[in-house]
């Protein structure tokens, strides 16, 4: 009997453990080449683009956002503007909307069409199902960015060193790491801490 009920608290500690078992994401380590590079995501244009598709000669800008953070709508005009300056330097933009708890809601796909249809966004938005792309990056806030160069991560973390006023802002991290890409030129500071809302991810 006694071995019975030991047994029985064994098993219960262990099904306890597991309940509240929670999953250590890892962010993306600098050098790493880019995950899950040809997996086809849903773009607000009705077409399935990959990160290959989007990567241009000097690299790949992939940024991390949503519709409704207040942290992206503080940084939406430099969402735009790092975005046209990684264009000009021969860098692809994409954007990925990982919020799959918010998916019948705010973050939902004809959600993502009508913001970016109002911010009038010239790159790819994408619809990240399932988180998959946020979990193979490590990513957990948004806005929250990765920037690959040729050989592969060359710059994670935030666009600046202020996400409330880009006016206050001293340190221009994204806009730096952009034009050493575009120069051929290594980047200095290759990762800072991102500042924003967490990723809603679907709780399995």
């Amino acid at each position: 009997m006694k071995k019975s009920l030991q047994l029985v608290s064994i098993i219960a500690l262990f099904l306890i453990a597991t309940a509240f078992k929670t999953v250590t994401i890892q962010e993306l380590a600098i050098g790493s080449e880019i995950p899950k590079a040809d997996h086809k995501m849903m773009s607000v244009t009705g077409k399935e683009v990959s990160l290959t598709d989007v990567k241009e000669e000097n690299g790949l800008l992939v940024i991390f956002s949503c519709n409704t953070c207040p942290y992206v709508k503080l940084t939406e005009a430099r969402i735009k503007e790092v975005a046209t300056l990684a264009t000009k330097n021969k860098i692809g933009v994409i954007v990925v909307n990982s919020n799959e708890a918010q998916r019948d809601a705010d973050d939902s796909f004809e959600e993502m069409k009508k913001y970016a249809k109002a911010q009038f966004y010239n790159f790819s938005y994408v619809v990240d199902k399932n988180s998959e792309l946020a979990n193979a990056f490590g990513a957990t806030r948004t806005p929250h960015i990765f920037l690959f160069d040729k050989k592969g991560l060359a710059y994670r973390g935030a666009i600046d060193d202020n996400i409330k006023d880009a006016n206050d802002a001293k340190e221009h991290f994204l806009k730096d790491a952009i034009m050493a890409l575009g120069a051929g030129k290594a980047v200095k500071i290759n990762s800072t801490k991102s500042v924003g809302c967490s990723i809603k991810r679907v709780e399995e």
